[in-house]
Parts: structure tokens; C-alpha cells; sequence
């Protein structure tokens, strides 16, 4: 279990270090290219993945409820695999969607508070006017992008031709790199976990 605790220790701090830097170094939009590649792009989430979101304040009140109360769950899940001596592995995977989960959760609570805006400014660490939002209406910070494929499709390829494709689209953060992690060991170690039921 200590084991567990300090990679969740660790996960949060790289994942919160890389974003408090972003919202303090990068205005929304702005780029660093790494690697043709590998991009590191501000962008905010103000819901789900993707972006996804619906019914306004309100809306956003209960996803972060909701995150809360999975991330609860997930944490009484994890202590009671080390209880019952679940394979290392499977242990490891809950404790990456935990880390993962209360990483975009630490900035759905706190970030409207502590941060400004970041748009056509970089944003300040706690500002003297206060935040740009309220308690559990902050917005997600993501910058990794890999544009591993950036291309046109072909002029005959029916509804699609011309348009410009890119692999991979998504940009996300650490925490959703753990959670996925995560999710993949729990699909391959599913025989250990779930034998009792």
C-alpha cells in the first residue's frame, strides 16, 4: 500500500506542477513544438472528455460531484485489493485512475479560484481580483498533443476528400495519461480482480 500511496504522490505532483506551469508560462491556444509530433498546446476543458459538456453551472456542479464521489469509490476499491492481496499489477492500475481522477478533480474544485483567465494573458497564481470561476466550476488544464499523423485526404475518397485529417487529435494532461493506464492494466489483469464475482 505505501508503494501505492507514493506513485499516487507522485503522479499528482507531475501532473499538477505541469499545469500549474502552463496556466502561469502560456496563454490559451499558445503552442511549444517539441517534436513535429509532439506539441505542448494550453488548452481548458470546462467538462467532460473531449470537451463534452451540458447544462451550464449546473451541469458542471454535478460532474464534479460526480468525479468526487467516483474518486471515493476508487480509493475504497484500492484499499480493499490490498487487503484482500490483489496481484501487484491490478493494485498499480487502481492507483493510477485514482491519481488520475483526483488530478482533474484538484482542478475542477480549486482552479477558478486560484487562477485568473488565461485568455490573451497568462494567468496569475492567485490574484488580488480573485479567480475566474467559483468553487467546483474550475476548468480542466490539458497541453499534450501528438499529431502523429497530420494530412490531407485524397481528393476521390467520397464525404472526406480534401478535408484535412489528423491522428491523434486529443490533447490531454498526466492524469489522463494515469487513468488510461490504469483502465489497460485493470482490462489485462480483469481475471485476478474480478474472480469473485
Amino acid at each position: 500500500m505505501k508503494r501505492n500511496l507514493l506513485l499516487i504522490l507522485i503522479i499528482l505532483l507531475i501532473d499538477q506542477i505541469s499545469k500549474i506551469w502552463i496556466k502561469t508560462n502560456m496563454m490559451l491556444g499558445e503552442d511549444i513544438h517539441v517534436f513535429s509530433w509532439f506539441i505542448i498546446h494550453f488548452t481548458e476543458n470546462p467538462g467532460m472528455a473531449f470537451g463534452w459538456q451540458w447544462g451550464g453551472d449546473i451541469g458542471k456542479y454535478f460532474l464534479t460531484s460526480f468525479r468526487m464521489i467516483a474518486a471515493v469509490l476508487i480509493f475504497i476499491w484500492m484499499l480493499r485489493s490490498a487487503r484482500q492481496n490483489l496481484v501487484v499489477p491490478a493494485q498499480v492500475a487502481l492507483a493510477l485512475i485514482f491519481a488520475g481522477a483526483v488530478g482533474n478533480l484538484i482542478d475542477s474544485l480549486f482552479y477558478g479560484i486560484v487562477f485568473d483567465h488565461s485568455y490573451h494573458q497568462v494567468a496569475t497564481f492567485f490574484p488580488e481580483d480573485g479567480g475566474y470561476g467559483s468553487f467546483m466550476l474550475g476548468k480542466v488544464v490539458d497541453m499534450l498533443y501528438f499529431p502523429l499523423i497530420d494530412t490531407t485526404w485524397p481528393q476521390w475518397m467520397p464525404f472526406v476528400g480534401g478535408d484535412n485529417f489528423v491522428f491523434f487529435r486529443p490533447v490531454f494532461n498526466v492524469a489522463d495519461v494515469s487513468i488510461s493506464v490504469g483502465v489497460g492494466l485493470l482490462l489485462l489483469y480483469q481475471k485476478h480482480i474480478f474472480k469473485d464475482s
